[in-house]
């Protein structure tokens, strides 16, 4: 019981702690646009915002932000011209031009790629919530999307350049994947330690073990993935999270001090108090790679 009262005293510390080392080194937002049967030739791309570009003090050139001089001196001339020749009234390309927002990066030729799928990356505050995709060839051809919205902090989008066609994720796909791939782990870890202090073999213990779980760790993980999806593994997210997993720590072993067939009540409080440690623990430490994996595939 000793060592239970001092992991609950040593959460909330812990959740100061993070807040504080998060608060200058959050996610930040980032657009990553695909490019499917990418030209041949040499071309640029670039995400437009709304609203005209003018060299005011308070706008950020963007081409400054994303590319050293000599690789800023080093790029296409001819394509940029043509570029920003296709800018469409009432709005300004982030990159060649800049923002008016904040401050962004971005790749006008991409730098990187997944299996020969061209990448183009967009990131920091700049980034727009509500864009269109611009790409331009050395022969030309222009392609302009329609309007396209961030549904996440992190997300991506695909242009495929023979069917000149832009879009992004179905919206259900990121939530769906970052709701069960927090929600999963924590049943399979809770499972184990259930087994493990020998609760496991009664049919009741298993359907309470269940059934309190898809209502205490269901909720948490439900708000811990649309704070994710909206604002990253940042700040907002250790701070639900930190508070949240402390009241199902007590909720639960609280529970099940009085429901679980169990040779004493403390040891079904120890296996509650056990449980919610090592899942939030793994929850802790494995939050941002989740939250990543889940943002490159939707």
């Amino acid at each position: 019981m000793k060592r239970i009262r001092f992991f609950a005293l040593l959460l909330p510390v812990l959740t100061v702690l993070t807040v504080s080392a998060l608060a200058d080194f959050g996610p930040k937002p980032q657009l990553v646009v695909r490019v499917e049967n990418a030209p041949a030739e040499p071309y640029y791309l670039d995400i437009l915002d709304e609203g005209a570009y003018t060299d005011d003090a308070a706008n950020f050139n963007d081409l400054e932000w994303s590319y050293s001089e000599e690789k800023a001196a080093a790029l296409d001339g001819g394509l940029l011209a043509l570029l920003l020749e296709n800018v469409p009234e009432g709005w300004h390309a982030c990159t060649a031009q800049g923002s008016t927002r904040a401050p962004m990066w971005g790749d006008l030729y991409p730098e990187s790629d997944v299996n020969g799928v061209p990448l183009h990356i967009f990131g920091y505050h700049g980034v727009p919530a509500k864009y269109r995709i611009l790409m331009v060839t050395k022969s030309g051809q222009v392609f302009l999307s329609g309007p396209l919205e961030r549904a996440s902090l992190q997300c991506s989008a695909t242009v495929d350049w023979a069917a000149r066609t832009a879009g992004t994720p179905t919206p259900w796909l990121g939530r769906t994947l970052q709701f069960l791939s927090t929600l999963l782990p924590t049943l399979l870890l809770e499972g184990a330690v259930l087994f493990l202090f020998g609760l496991w073999r009664s049919r009741r213990n298993r359907l309470i073990f269940l059934a309190v779980n898809l209502v205490t760790q269901g909720i948490l993980a439900a708000l811990l993935s649309m704070t994710a999806l909206k604002e990253g593994v940042s700040i907002s997210y250790f701070a639900l999270f930190f508070p949240g997993e402390i009241a199902v720590l007590l909720a639960e072993s609280l529970f099940y001090r009085k429901t679980l067939d169990s040779p004493s009540p403390n040891r079904a409080f120890a296996y509650g108090a056990t449980a919610n440690l090592i899942s939030a623990a793994a929850g802790y430490f494995t939050a941002e790679t989740v939250w990543r994996w889940v943002v490159s595939i939707s």
